[in-house]
């Protein structure tokens, strides 16, 4: 599992908007390492936290109802307000299901790690309870070493787009940090009620999986139209085993950053940008004709 964890931005969140963060799960709250047993896992679970919450499918460590308080913070991408971010991320395990305990590590950090494991399959749930940045990953981990589809179907309030801010700067050169990054285009999504709510799926050893019931003609900065493979509502994942899918939520989700590097080892929330990055920033409204659609394969 240790593979699969910690891209640039997946798991980095400022201190500051993690500010009197941390979750209750299970009966468990407060920092400590505790393992509760199969018996006492119910088919759904919550995960409570000051700024996110969410619950979990215990059968699959698939995610339901995935939601940002709006909590008071300084770095609050929310304006305030309780904010639908994802319906659901499921992992489709091909007939294999979770039945062990539940290991449960909560940090002084606001993180939360937890693990299940089933016969053939170990998933694994990384979280922050933060107002924004790399805040949540969910990793999988199959006997077989084959892949497994993560389908994300984001809140109804919710939709992707392809971000303006990047299209139009596409195959500029940027510097970053010591060396220089070329602009791709970038997929985020976002709402119609938060000028500052923006995020981004952030794979690692994973693959976007194209949708043609969904393709949008995007126009380029040169004239030309590119073909866009993606729903508005949904997106799918081919995820290897060991590999993950994170979340970026806020500035981090809008920087022009390499992609997620190789972690091995007791990998955590270290393998950070730290300001030498470019923020090409989202655009508020998204206009019509950036808006990915349909919302889902028709």
């Amino acid at each position: 599992m240790g593979l699969a964890l910690t891209a640039q931005q997946a798991m980095a969140a400022d201190s500051a908007g993690c500010e009197n963060g941390g979750f209750t799960v299970l009966g468990k709250s407060g920092a400590q390492n505790a393992t509760v047993a199969a018996g006492s896992v119910g088919s759904v679970f919550r995960v409570q936290g000051r700024y996110v919450q969410f619950d979990v499918d215990a059968a699959t460590f698939g995610v339901l109802n995935y939601a940002m308080t709006g909590a008071a913070n300084k770095i609050d991408i929310t304006g305030g307000k309780s904010t639908p971010v994802f319906e659901s991320k499921m992992p489709d395990h091909r007939g294999l299901f979770l039945n062990s305990g539940v290991s449960v590590e909560l940090s002084s950090a606001a993180g939360i790690v937890l693990t299940r494991t089933g016969a053939g399959v170990t998933m694994k749930i990384q979280a922050k309870d933060c107002a924004n940045g790399g805040i949540f990953q969910m990793e999988v981990a199959r006997a077989d070493d084959t892949r497994t589809v993560f389908t994300h179907k984001l809140a109804q309030s919710a939709f992707y787009y392809d971000n303006r801010n990047f299209r139009n700067r596409e195959g500029d050169t940027l510097a970053f940090k010591d060396t220089t990054i070329k602009v791709t285009p970038r997929i985020n999504f976002g709402n119609d009620y938060s000028a500052k709510f923006v995020g981004r799926d952030s794979p690692q050893f994973a693959d976007r999986i194209a949708e043609p019931l969904c393709s949008n003609n995007i126009l380029t900065r040169t004239g030309a139209i590119a073909k866009v493979q993606h729903c508005g509502g949904v997106s799918q994942w081919s995820v290897a085993s060991g590999g993950r899918m994170g979340q970026v939520m806020g500035e981090d989700a809008t920087e022009v950053a390499p992609p997620a590097t190789v972690c091995t080892h007791k990998c955590q929330a270290q393998n950070q940008t730290r300001g030498g990055a470019t923020v090409l920033g989202a655009p508020f409204p998204v206009a019509d004709a950036d808006r990915l659609k349909p919302r889902l394969p028709q």
